[in-house]
């Protein structure tokens, strides 16, 4: 802790001399890129100094909570989360020069009066040379040796001292995770909390998604099942051969329609397509299939891994499925993009708005996603448009 409060000192001084001198000098346009870097570097030294020491030494990370243009630049509300050190870091330099020159010259002068007092009492004891010293207080009055004085202020002094280190690091880790993010220990705690809850929501979305499939068969393809089934029985008993060849070919377009029922259930549960074919041509027969025009503009390299591929198709179907049965939309957009670290998939409508990102098609998705590290995010006014927005790492998490 006192190495971390000479350090801390140290770039304290230097943090309030840019913000008393240097910063000032932003107003000039020629200046700001100099101030600029200046304060980039003050604030990296801050961050190894507080990495080394305390566990802190990378910004905030941030999940949109709300719609975002574009994949991969953060909404305005994840913006204002992200912290003055994001946006400049004047006010972290400020507030941390302040403690560190005042920390540090509290902690110097308790440790230089304890020090000197401790001296002073332990070279009395040791050469005999004491003196006594009168202490008159209300009501009592004392006698005693300098070199008792002496080791009592010592002491209570560096007491003093080491309740103001304590309270000069608590104050920095406050600060530290204000400005820079939460230390190592805290992120590992709220990651395992995250894993927690999405291990539950992956089991809800299971249980959901097998809910969904036995509605389907149900509803659909036992219903046909049925239907041809009390076809072939009454052709067995028709009472002419006119009547049972009526009876078969009604049969036989019941049975179509069972295939044609069978493969679509198959067809959302998942697609072949998708392992043979790939997204873009998986997408493609989407909007194939869709009673709404459906743009796909497939801007990926390559193929995303397994586990990424599914999510970015799922979240395209429901979406592309949601605006065409529950907002009236008459023109859908869906765009596929990546960057370094990402890939994203925006699907846009121009249908009526409302989409509840809460409700279960969109909920499911949204537990999906986060088990991969990823973000759905909904923007859906009321009267429209509404963008689904959802982004994913290349490299799945092995959590």
């Amino acid at each position: 802790m006192l190495a971390g409060i000479v350090t801390g000192t140290i770039l304290g001084l230097a943090e309030l001399l840019f913000v008393c001198l240097l910063r000032p000098a932003a107003v000039i346009p020629a200046a700001r890129p100099a101030v600029d870097r200046a304060a980039a570097r003050l604030v990296a030294l801050e961050r190894a100094r507080l990495a080394r020491r305390l566990g802190h030494g990378t910004p905030h990370s941030f999940r949109p909570a709300s719609g975002t243009a574009r994949p991969g630049v953060p909404s305005p509300a994840a913006r204002r989360r992200a912290g003055p050190a994001a946006q400049g870091g004047c006010a972290f330099l400020a507030a941390r020069g302040v403690l560190g020159v005042a920390g540090g010259y509290v902690c110097a002068v308790g440790l230089f009066t304890g020090g000197l007092f401790l001296f002073g009492g332990l070279w009395d004891l040791a050469s005999g040379a004491s003196a006594s010293v009168p202490l008159e207080l209300p009501g009592v009055k004392l006698i005693t040796s300098d070199w008792v004085l002496g080791l009592t202020i010592g002491t209570v002094a560096l007491a003093l001292t080491a309740s103001a280190v304590l309270a000069v690091d608590a104050a920095d880790r406050l600060l530290a995770g204000r400005f820079l993010g939460p230390a190592g220990q805290e992120l590992m705690r709220r990651r395992i909390a995250e894993l927690t809850a999405t291990r539950s929501g992956i089991v809800r979305a299971v249980d959901d998604e097998r809910r969904r499939i036995e509605r389907d068969l149900h509803d659909g393809v036992q219903q046909r099942g049925v239907a041809l089934a009390m076809l072939l029985g009454r052709a067995r008993h028709a009472p002419d051969a006119a009547r049972t060849a009526e009876l078969v070919d009604q049969a036989y377009v019941e049975s179509r329609r069972l295939l044609d029922e069978l493969r679509s259930v198959a067809w959302r549960i998942y697609p072949t397509a998708l392992d043979e074919l790939g997204l873009q041509d998986a997408l493609e027969g989407v909007a194939e299939r869709s009673a709404v025009p459906v743009t796909v503009h497939y801007g990926l390299a390559g193929r995303p891994v397994s586990e990424v591929e599914t999510a970015l198709y799922f979240v395209a179907r429901e979406a592309i499925t949601n605006a065409v049965k529950h907002a009236g939309a008459h023109d859908i957009l869906v765009v596929l993009t990546e960057d370094e670290r990402t890939v994203s998939v925006v699907i846009s409508d121009d249908g009526c708005g409302g989409a509840d990102p809460s409700g279960g098609g969109l909920s499911g998705l949204a537990r999906r996603v986060l088990a991969l590290d990823g973000d759905l995010v909904v923007d859906s006014p009321a009267g429209g448009p509404t963008e689904v927005t959802a982004r994913l790492p290349k490299a799945v998490p092995c959590e």
